[in-house]
């Protein structure tokens, strides 16, 4: 067993265990007011200690069986911001966004002279970049840097011509990777789903172009369900270097800007693809205000 399988086994047991406990330890109705209050500290110690293991656990644990279709099915009528937003997670991290095996192997067109290895370098974005301009933006230089070009000259491209070349070399992505139907989604999101990130993001200082208060009433009405009011429910990362939104946003404003659009492959999250580009840009302005640790 995983350590994430693990960890969601043991979070599992402790909210069986403690039902259990409070069943077992109810008081009868003769109970004195002290044995009360025993046993209701004991409930209450157990749920600490359950609250706190589920804080600490892995939040890329598994999905809960009614959010699967969600994150990687389809719906019966795709709208065009849904095939875009879907396109976007498959160029982001195309086996969490289709529930696929992790590729084992170097892309066999993956530079030798670039620093990532294995399943990375079949990352669309890990050549391509979150601003898609490959070799002339953000991944002009650093870890990222392969020379390889962006694509943002097929913007407008026939997507049927797209998902071609993904197929031939030096793509080469086979249908056991990604399906016909799927490798369409790509190409609709290369065509026209690109969005003008060095408009918003300034490349070199990473600052954001948007308006903060606009942001701030996106995210407290939809982002914080799940992220919170100060984005620090969820971590990405751990206790002692945690990834909250405002880390993140802060750290790479660029990916977090594709994420506000497409969403965040293999996870329940919301996406702003059918909104102007603009509210996704506040957002991000204001994520980047919020707490990093």
């Amino acid at each position: 067993m995983s350590e994430p399988e693990h960890e969601l086994a043991f979070n599992q047991w402790i909210i069986a265990g403690v039902r259990d406990i409070r069943v077992a330890v109810r008081p009868t109705t003769g109970a004195s007011n002290a044995m009360k209050i025993q046993l209701s500290a004991v409930v209450i110690a157990l749920s600490c200690c359950l609250a706190s293991e589920v804080v600490s656990a892995d939040p890329k644990s598994e999905l809960r069986e009614d959010q699967a279709d969600f994150v990687h099915g389809a719906p019966e009528s795709e709208s065009d911001s849904w095939l875009l937003a879907a396109g976007g997670r498959i160029y982001d991290n195309w086996w969490h966004a289709l529930d696929r095996e992790k590729p084992t192997s170097m892309h066999p067109a993956y530079p030798a002279t670039g620093k990532q290895s294995g399943a990375n370098t079949w990352r669309c974005k890990e050549c391509h970049g979150w601003d898609y301009r490959g070799r002339d933006g953000k991944y002009a230089s650093g870890s990222h840097f392969t020379g390889i070009k962006g694509i943002e000259a097929a913007k407008g491209d026939d997507p049927a011509a797209i998902a071609k070349m993904l197929r031939g070399a030096p793509h080469g992505y086979p249908a056991t990777m990604i399906t016909d139907k799927e490798l369409a989604r790509v190409a609709a999101f290369v065509s026209r789903g690109q969005d003008e990130t060095a408009k918003f993001v300034d490349v070199k200082t990473g600052n954001v172009k948007g308006d903060v208060k606009h942001g701030e009433a996106i995210f407290q009405t939809t982002c914080a369900a799940c992220h919170g009011f100060d984005g620090r429910l969820l971590n990405r990362g751990d206790k002692d270097a945690p990834a909250y939104v405002g880390t993140d946003a802060n750290a790479a404003p660029d990916e977090v800007l594709h994420k506000i659009r497409n969403s965040h492959p293999g996870a329940a999250m919301i996406s702003l693809r059918a909104f102007p580009i603009e509210d996704a840009a506040d957002v991000l302005a204001y994520a980047k205000t919020l707490p990093q640790k």
